[in-house]
């Protein structure tokens, strides 16, 4: 008997508990403070090399690349480890799904990744952690090595579209899934959030795990407030112990 696939959409929520608090959201940083929020807009970036020199002074700190995977993460890397089909949808950018276990092929980073870098010219990627190394040693701006062109966090910045290719996949998934959980996301940013609907209207059981109401609640079978931390793996532990073997 074929397994049911499980699709899990990650947002913010799931990573607080890593210490990474919410710089996108409604509320975050980017959208209180409109100097912070140019460090991340592609035009502003793309044009100004101040913002560029302010950028890359931010992602020295940036937390992300410092967090280490919590429960949560570890929990949907576990329910993966049992040979239940899993697939993740995410909307961060901090690669924990990967590091507590689940394998990179079976991650959809709808936002990118802040481990990589990506030249705007050539599209190169190579490491974060080599490009940061360049500005500890004096680069304030430091260019692609292959063409000279501009590197950027592989991040999706505001104005920037998501890749089509990676949204194409999520909604195949949504489309495909058994079960889809919606966990520490708002369902308020578009197009991530339509995946719940998706998924709901494809037969898809929907659950909610966030601390505040979300517009797909009455969508959901299930809607829990819990803290994500304990909440999500009992959850899944739940799915685990339903599923046939």
């Amino acid at each position: 008997m074929t397994k049911p696939l499980v699709a899990v959409l990650s947002g913010a929520g799931v990573s607080t508990d890593s210490g990474i608090p919410d710089y996108r959201g409604p509320n975050g940083l980017w959208r209180r403070d409109p100097e912070a929020e140019k460090l991340v807009t592609y035009e502003y970036y793309m044009r100004d090399p101040e913002i560029r020199r302010r950028s890359w002074q931010l992602r020295r700190g940036n937390r992300a690349l410092r967090a280490e995977p919590n429960a949560a993460h570890r929990a949907v890397a576990e329910l993966e480890r049992s040979g239940i089909p899993v697939r993740v949808i995410t909307q961060n950018v901090d690669g924990l799904h990967q590091l507590a276990g689940l394998p990179a092929r079976k991650v959809l980073e709808l936002h990118g990744t802040a481990r990589s870098v990506v030249c705007t010219k050539c599209h190169a990627r190579g490491p974060m952690e080599d490009a940061l190394a360049r500005v500890e040693a004096g680069e304030e701006d430091p260019p692609c090595l292959e063409c000279g062109g501009i590197l950027k966090s592989a991040t999706v910045m505001f104005g920037e579209r998501l890749d089509p290719l990676v949204l194409g996949e999520a909604l195949a998934i949504a489309k495909a899934c058994t079960l889809f959980i919606a966990v520490g996301s708002s369902l308020q940013v578009q197009p991530a959030a339509g995946l719940a609907g998706v998924a709901a209207d494809n037969g898809a059981r929907l659950i909610i795990v966030n601390a505040e109401p979300t517009p797909y609640d009455d969508r959901a079978q299930e809607v829990i407030r819990e803290p994500i931390g304990t909440s999500l793996p009992a959850l899944l532990t739940r799915v685990r112990e339903d599923t046939p073997a």
